[in-house]
């Protein structure tokens, strides 16, 4: 037992020590995966225990502003990654089909280890998505999806910044910043009130673009499975499959979301709430009204049925 043990610590020192990247060794977090797995626990417990427990007897925080501003912020930033994977390297010498990482003190090749690690950090940014759907009591968008994109993004990128900071694997960052430009923008537009979402039709577009996002990551990281590259092949595997995970997370997403078959039934809870306030978010509603349960119990309910037949009788 002892051996097995020594040996898995001996392993996992070589590697951190060894076959790491020794440029990012004393950056924040980058000791070992221990504190990043950490935040992402508590994280979890957080958001789908923690929270909501806390939020059961309380009443909904609005968060307009808070939001317009969190949302902003995000698209500079996801704005400002982009800029920076597109100067140090992608569209400025960053040949599409095989990039070997550069382990050099050069100011490009620093500057891409260093917009990788920006990158990693705002994994921990978008955790506040989270936050505050649990603050607002939309338990409902804390769904498997958000909560497993949410919390193995850190841990992805920061094995990415550890071994490979720059190189093939960053065409992954650099998408998946400019899809994120395009989904805070959509956020922030949202957050500002009702009278936007006439120009918001665009939302399903939103996990359209991810899908095609994945499936262009997965083409880009498995043809090093076919040709001769500096690169290291785990990190392909490690990549493509991240790819192929979330492509499918997103897909099922996707048909519960706007491919649902819709049954004609009844008003569901919902409606029937806006039925009896008259209206629904401040507009009259339309919707088509049952019956009353009072008069379908009337015509049902088997006093009801006595009574009618005693009267029956006493007419005649």
């Amino acid at each position: 037992m002892s051996f097995i043990v020594n040996f898995v610590v001996d392993t996992y020192t070589d590697v951190m020590e060894n076959r790491s990247d020794p440029r990012v060794k004393d950056w924040p977090l980058m000791s070992s995966p221990g504190p990043t797995l950490a935040i992402v626990l508590v994280y979890a417990f957080c958001v789908k225990v923690v929270g909501p427990k806390l939020m059961e007897k309380r009443k909904p925080f609005q968060l307009k502003n808070t939001l317009i501003i969190y949302n902003l912020i995000q698209v500079i930033f996801s704005s400002w990654l982009f800029y920076e994977a597109i100067v140090a390297g992608w569209f400025n010498g960053y040949s599409f089909r095989c990039q070997p990482v550069d382990y050099s003190t050069s100011p490009k090749a620093m500057r891409t280890a260093a917009g990788c690690w920006w990158y990693f950090f705002s994994k921990f940014t978008e955790f506040f998505d989270t936050i505050f759907f649990v603050m607002r009591k939309k338990n409902e968008q804390v769904s498997r999806l958000h909560v497993i994109h949410h919390g193995i993004m850190p841990l992805s990128t920061w094995f990415g910044v550890k071994f490979t900071p720059g190189g093939h694997s960053t065409f992954f960052g650099m998408l998946n910043t400019f899809v994120h430009i395009v989904m805070y923008s959509y956020y922030l537009l949202a957050a500002l009130g009702p009278h936007m979402q006439p120009y918001l039709w665009w939302k399903k577009y939103l996990t359209t673009m991810q899908m095609i996002q994945f499936v262009l990551v997965m083409v880009h990281a498995f043809q090093l499975l076919f040709i001769d590259c500096d690169y290291p092949k785990a990190f392909v595997w490690w990549i493509g499959l991240h790819a192929i995970m979330f492509y499918f997370l997103f897909a099922d997403f996707y048909n519960q979301t706007y491919k649902k078959t819709k049954v004609v039934a009844g008003p569901s809870k919902k409606d029937d709430d806006a039925l009896t306030n008259g209206s629904a978010n401040g507009k009259a509603s339309h919707a088509y009204q049952q019956p009353e349960k009072s008069m379908e119990a009337s015509y049902t309910a088997h006093d009801s049925l006595k009574n009618r037949a005693a009267y029956v009788n006493n007419q005649k």
